[in-house]
């Protein structure tokens, strides 16, 4: 099977996940571009970024035109990471293969078992605690910066609980967030962006945006904890055999 048919086939999958889920499907991305496409993690991660970013700003459009993205609490929590997004995309260029997998795997279990949590939906707004927005907002920006992934599933939990937002509002306002970290992150991988496959990556970010608007519809159709535990236990699995993969 090609390269391109690959890249188109993750893409999809990964896309879908990521419009009936609300966040956490991008995760997926580096294990796909690794272990399916044949990248290095740090070229993984790199051409993760920039997956990220356009699926990401994709969906802020429209989750903003349905007026749930609340901007002036996003750009202070997006401001808070971006220097740690930016020095944590140049720290990934120097870290070894091995380490770089294994912390992607932690991060990626982490995820899978916040996923696997019963989680209650805040719909009713508090007051929001501004003055945490800057730990919280650092803490994913270093995240996004150095293993490439979005962090909707960090993101979202934290505005909701540090922040005080409601869901909606958290799930909108957390693709700004994303978005502006990878941005920041892509900026200081230049230099790793250079021998990227972009024949693969076009297909894959192509795909994965396309997928969304299925996956928003299949989301809309079938249960959504029944999806995300599913997706929680293959993302569960894909983390045991990189970290596996790391330390062997």
């Amino acid at each position: 099977m090609s390269a391109v048919v690959l890249a188109l086939a993750a893409g999809a999958v990964i896309g879908v996940a990521l419009g009936a889920l609300g966040g956490g499907g991008s995760v997926l991305a580096v294990p796909a571009l690794i272990y399916l496409l044949g990248f290095t993690p740090v070229a993984a991660t790199t051409a993760s970024l920039v997956i990220v970013t356009l699926t990401s700003a994709t969906a802020l459009s429209a989750h903003a035109r349905d007026g749930h993205v609340r901007w002036r609490t996003g750009l202070l929590f997006a401001a808070a990471g971006i220097v740690p997004a930016m020095l944590g995309g140049a720290l990934a260029g120097r870290l070894p293969a091995g380490a770089l997998t294994a912390a992607f795997a932690v991060v990626a279990g982490t995820a899978a078992v916040r996923m696997l949590r019963p989680r209650a939906a805040a719909e009713t707004a508090v007051p929001v605690r501004q003055d945490r927005a800057a730990a919280a907002g650092a803490g994913l920006g270093a995240v996004t910066g150095v293993l490439g992934v979005g962090g909707g599933f960090l993101a979202v939990p934290a505005l909701v609980s540090v922040l005080g937002m409601r869901m909606r509002d958290a799930v909108g306002t957390s693709l700004l967030v994303i978005t502006a970290n990878s941005l920041a992150a892509l900026a200081m991988r230049a230099g790793t962006a250079d021998g990227l496959d972009w024949a693969v990556i076009g297909p894959f970010a192509g795909a994965a945006v396309l997928g969304a608007w299925d996956g928003k519809r299949l989301g809309a159709k079938v249960s959504g904890h029944a999806l995300q535990r599913t997706f929680a236990l293959v993302l569960l699995a894909v983390a045991a055999y990189m970290m596996i993969d790391a330390v062997v």
